[in-house]
């Protein structure tokens, strides 16, 4: 196991370090915005109001709403890695690392854009009638011929197996840790609670899984956010030299201070940015998945709200989390603590032990709706690579192992699951470089007749009837066809399915 966790670090050293995926997810990121002609910018707000406020368009095809869509992505991302992550990029990055979280979060945006779009262009319909989407289908439906099959098929491998590391048994060490730690619940307690809950939702599917989050996660993040309101308001004298300290580390690197170590600026950079994707997972591909579930009249329409997503999580989450960690000096705390330095921040902030409790619960709410999140994406690429009759006992195998989690130490998991996320994020940052022509083209056509997102599912269609590839996409409503599409069933079986 010693020569295991070795191996899996050196290898985690060189993915996520400043020569491979790092310049890869930037520049990928920097690409797509500049080919889409900075949309995340001009069309956030739209974007916002119809995810937030409209929250579903006026159509039956898909099986949860907008808003359910976007809440399963959040849920899925918004978790340890908006509290003990961004402790971790500024712990050993220094306060400039916050800088490079908002560079990923900005242009990971355009990211997050096109491979939702790609999910719901190219999605199918399984078996039982569910939609299916993502990676594990563009990359093989668009990019023609083996390379797009080998793309499809190492994705589908690489995000079953995270969705295990990352996505369950990381979360539910996390809740188990801090459940002891603040009310001195024993972890396996915590495990069979966590196992009976995630099961009960589980075994609805994605509807139950949206509902869930759906109520789960607006709640948690306003009374997070609002609780780093107050503590910033508390401090709020140390708000603009606290800012300064971010733009001038991020480009200089940080003196050592405290517990802090000191870092120079390509370890800000390092960890800035995988901790900004660790959180808010633009480029990974996995958004794309519920993204595909959505009740959408147009593939632009739910990338534009999924792109939102990232915003909420890193413009908005990670932001005020890295905020009260500077203005309280907490950071100065170093890497060494930082799990602990996110409750010792807010706890410096709040009255009593409120700053604890805040954390302590945030923490628990976040990483199971990141458990549910992970565990639709996991049961998608189960039903992509073995086909329905899997998932279900995906979903019970899913459960069970989030009491090993609770009850198990982990740090070869953290290791692997950095690994399997890095190895999932290489074949669809490729696919996305590739289908960037695609996406720009299609999306200027939309929005040259829908600027404001306001079309109705009648209007859209009158002004893409004739759109090569329109027809295309309304083929994946017929039952059975990711069956055909992967080659488990020839196209006549799928057809008499319908």
């Amino acid at each position: 196991m010693d020569q295991l966790q070795v191996v899996l670090d050196t290898i985690g050293s060189f993915v996520w370090g400043p020569f491979f995926l790092i310049p890869l997810l930037l520049g990928t990121g920097l690409y797509l915005t500049v080919r889409l002609g900075f949309l995340q910018f001009h069309k956030l707000f739209p974007a916002l109001r119809l995810g937030l406020f409209r929250r579903k368009d006026d159509t039956d095809e898909g099986d949860i709403s907008q808003f359910q869509a976007l809440t399963t992505a959040l849920a899925a991302t918004v978790g340890t890695g908006n509290i003990v992550g961004v402790a971790t990029a500024i712990g050993i990055g220094g306060p400039g690392a916050l800088f490079w979280m908002w560079v990923t979060g900005l242009l990971g945006m355009a990211s997050k854009y096109t491979e939702a779009y790609l999910g719901v262009r190219f999605r199918t319909t399984d078996e039982a009638g569910d939609k299916s989407g993502g990676p594990q289908y563009y990359l093989q439906k668009a990019i023609k011929g083996p390379f797009g099959k080998i793309l499809a098929l190492s994705f589908a491998i690489f995000a079953f197996l995270a969705s295990f590391g990352i996505g369950n048994m990381t979360q539910g060490n996390a809740i188990a840790a801090n459940v002891e730690g603040s009310f001195g619940v024993a972890p396996w307690l915590t495990g069979v609670v966590l196992t009976i809950l995630t099961m009960l939702v589980l075994l609805g599917g994605i509807k139950s899984i949206g509902r869930v989050t759906a109520g789960l996660v607006p709640v948690m993040i306003v009374l997070y956010v609002a609780a780093a309101i107050f503590v910033l308001a508390v401090n709020i004298v140390d708000i603009p030299a606290a800012l300064a300290l971010i733009f001038t580390d991020a480009f200089t690197g940080t003196a050592a201070v405290g517990g802090f170590t000191g870092s120079i600026l390509i370890i800000a950079i390092q960890f800035g940015v995988a901790r900004g994707m660790f959180s808010n997972e633009s480029g990974l591909g996995s958004a794309a998945i519920a993204a595909a579930a959505a009740q959408t009249s147009h593939p632009v329409r739910q990338g534009l709200v999924s792109m939102t997503q990232t915003f909420i999580d890193t413009i908005i989450v990670v932001s005020f989390t890295g905020l009260v960690i500077i203005t309280t000096g907490a950071w100065e705390l170093g890497g060494d603590e930082a799990g602990t330095m996110t409750g010792e921040a807010f706890a410096a902030g709040m009255p009593g032990d409120w700053g604890h409790l805040i954390v302590t619960v945030g923490l628990i709410l976040f990483a199971f709706s990141t458990i549910l999140g992970w565990s639709y994406y996991g049961e998608r690429n189960v039903e992509r690579l073995f086909g329905q009759r899997l998932v279900m006992p995906y979903r019970v195998v899913f459960s069970i192992v989030v009491f090993i989690g609770c009850t198990v130490p982990l740090s070869i998991v953290w290791s692997f699951s950095d690994v399997m996320n890095g190895l999932m994020a290489l074949p669809n940052l490729i696919g996305l470089l590739v289908l960037s022509g695609l996406v720009a083209r299609e999306t200027k056509h939309y929005l040259k007749h829908d600027p404001k997102l306001v079309a109705t599912t009648a209007e859209i269609e009158a002004f893409m009837v004739e759109r090569p590839g329109w027809a295309d996409w309304k083929s994946g409503n017929v039952v059975g066809s990711s069956r055909t599409h992967t080659g488990r069933a020839p196209v006549q079986d799928a057809q008499k399915m319908d």
